[in-house]
C-alpha cells in the first residue's frame, strides 16, 4: 500500500486519515494543536514531529488546511524535501488563484497535483461518503483516484488545476443560497398557520424540492438526521459557509460574474455570524430569519 502525509488533520482531516488507516495505508500526520494528533495517533496515524517530517518518506501527501495563505505555505515548505514522483492532494476549501499557485509550486519542483476539496461535512469523512471536486491533469487525477476511494462516495474530475475549487465554490454558494430559500419559506408558512410537516410534504415532492429541504431540513421533525433535531450541532458550521460564500464572492469579482444572490446570502450568513452563531450549523439561520421576522 501507499505512505502517505496528511498535514492537517482537524474536523475533517482525522476522519478522513482515520479511512485511509483503515483502507491499509501508512499514513504519517502532522497537526499544530496536540489535541488533533492525539485522535489522530488513536485512529492508527503515526504522528510525525512536523510537516517537514511528514513529507520525507511519502509517496503522497494530502492537506487539509483553513485557508489559501496556509496551503501556499506548507507547500513552499515541503515541496523540496519531498521525494521525486510524489503526489500532492489539497482537500482545503481555499481560492482559486491560491490552488493554482498551488499546482505552480508543485510543478516547479517536478510533483504531480491535484486540488480535491470536499462536500459532505463531517459525517461524510467518518463515512468515507465525501464527493471529491479534483482539477488537475488527466495524468495526475488517475493517480489520485485511488488514493481518494477509501474517503470518497463520489470522485468528479472537474478538469485543470483550480476547477476542483471553483466547483466547491459555486457548490457552496448555491447550498447557501437554497438554505436560506428554503427557511424563509418555513419561516412564512408559520406565519400563515401552516405547519412544518405539511410544507415539507408538498414542497419536498413538487417543485421546491432540494437537499436544503429533503436532506438538511432546517427546521426540526420533517428529517430526524438534520441538525435541527440535534440543537444545531453543526454539520456544516456557519463560519465555514461564510467563508466559502466569500470565496465565491472574491471570485465573482475576478472574473466579473454577476452573482446578486450569492452576495445577498454573504450578507446574510455574515449577519448570522456576528450574531454570535459561528459555531453552530449553517441551517440555523432560519431561527435568525425568525428573529428578524419578529422584529418586523
Amino acid at each position: 500500500m501507499t505512505t502517505i502525509a496528511f498535514i492537517g488533520l482537524g474536523h475533517m482531516g482525522n476522519p478522513m486519515a482515520a479511512n485511509l488507516v483503515r483502507a491499509g495505508h501508512t499514513v504519517l500526520g502532522f497537526d499544530l494543536l496536540p489535541e488533533n494528533l492525539n485522535v489522530a495517533k488513536g485512529h492508527g496515524v503515526t504522528i510525525m514531529a512536523s510537516a517537514e517530517a511528514a513529507v520525507v518518506d511519502a509517496d503522497v501527501v494530502i492537506t487539509m488546511l483553513p485557508a489559501g495563505k496556509h496551503v501556499l505555505s506548507v507547500y513552499h515548505s515541503v515541496a523540496k524535501g519531498t521525494k521525486a514522483g510524489a503526489l500532492f492532494i489539497d482537500s482545503s476549501t481555499i481560492d482559486v488563484e491560491s490552488a493554482r499557485k498551488a499546482h505552480e509550486i508543485a510543478q516547479a519542483n517536478g510533483l504531480k497535483s491535484v486540488d480535491a476539496p470536499v462536500s459532505g461535512g463531517i459525517g461524510g469523512a467518518a463515512a468515507g461518503t465525501l464527493t471529491f471536486m479534483v482539477g488537475g491533469s488527466a495524468e495526475a487525477f488517475a493517480k489520485a483516484e485511488p488514493i481518494l476511494k477509501p474517503m470518497a462516495g463520489r470522485i468528479v474530475h472537474c478538469g485543470e488545476a483550480g476547477n476542483g475549487q471553483a466547483a466547491k465554490i459555486c457548490n457552496n454558494m448555491i447550498l447557501g443560497i437554497s438554505m436560506i430559500g428554503v427557511s424563509e419559506a418555513f419561516t412564512l408558512a408559520e406565519k400563515l398557520g401552516l405547519s412544518h410537516q405539511a410544507l415539507f410534504d408538498v414542497a419536498s415532492t413538487s417543485s421546491g424540492q432540494c437537499w436544503s429541504l429533503t436532506t438538511y431540513c432546517p427546521v426540526p421533525g420533517p428529517v430526524a438526521t438534520s441538525p435541527a433535531n440535534n440543537g444545531y450541532k453543526p454539520g456544516f458550521a456557519a463560519a465555514l459557509m461564510l467563508k466559502d460564500l466569500k470565496l465565491s464572492q472574491e471570485a465573482a469579482a475576478s472574473v466579473g460574474a454577476a452573482t446578486p444572490l450569492g452576495a445577498h446570502a454573504e450578507s446574510l450568513y455574515a449577519a448570522f455570524n456576528s450574531a454570535g452563531n459561528e459555531g453552530s450549523d449553517f441551517s440555523g439561520i432560519v431561527n435568525f430569519l425568525r428573529e428578524s421576522n419578529r422584529d418586523n
